[in-house]
């Protein structure tokens, strides 16, 4: 039992509101407001973009991973065959590419890093190793537009918060 316990203390409590911020007419709104009316656009954006690319990189992931089991590819193409390289790269991106996505799903920052971690990975893999994948420049093309388009939205959205 606790000796400190004043029974003429009284306790107040104090109602936190929504932090209130100027609009454009002058007058205050609420950030709880914004999120009803659609304010926050590019966000609701960013986090549909997320979603996108996480249901891509749990999709490269699985692909990864029946390589790495053997439910693709025949006897010339199973993993035990292929070169050292070539066996190291699928395991990274194996399990890099489904970390990737469940911290992309939940929209973490987390799971941003790991994902721009897997793009710049996979761009260095193509352009300085191609005897592993093949070298396609139209992957490299394709992980850039998906950094640019990933850097473009979370810029907008850093805009519509409150600083």
């Amino acid at each position: 039992m606790n000796d400190d316990f004043e029974p003429s203390r009284k306790i107040h409590m104090v109602r936190v509101s929504d932090p209130a911020r100027p609009d454009q007419h002058g007058g205050l709104t609420s950030l709880a407001s914004e999120v009803e009316t659609g304010e926050t656009t590019w966000t609701t954006r960013l986090v549909i973009f997320l979603r996108a690319m996480a249901v891509i990189a749990m999709v490269m992931g699985l692909y990864n991973w029946a390589q790495i089991t053997g439910f693709l590819g025949g006897q010339d193409g199973a993993f035990e065959v292929q070169t050292m390289q070539w066996q190291a790269a699928t395991v990274y991106f194996a399990v890099i590419e489904l970390v990737a996505a469940v911290g992309l799903w939940l929209a973490t920052p987390w799971g941003a890093v790991v994902w721009l971690t897997t793009i710049v990975s996979l761009a260095v893999v193509e352009i300085m190793f191609p005897a592993i994948y093949g070298g396609h420049f139209l992957v490299v093309l394709f992980a850039a537009v998906l950094l640019a388009a990933y850097l473009a939205l979370a810029w907008m959205a850093a805009r519509e918060r409150p600083p």
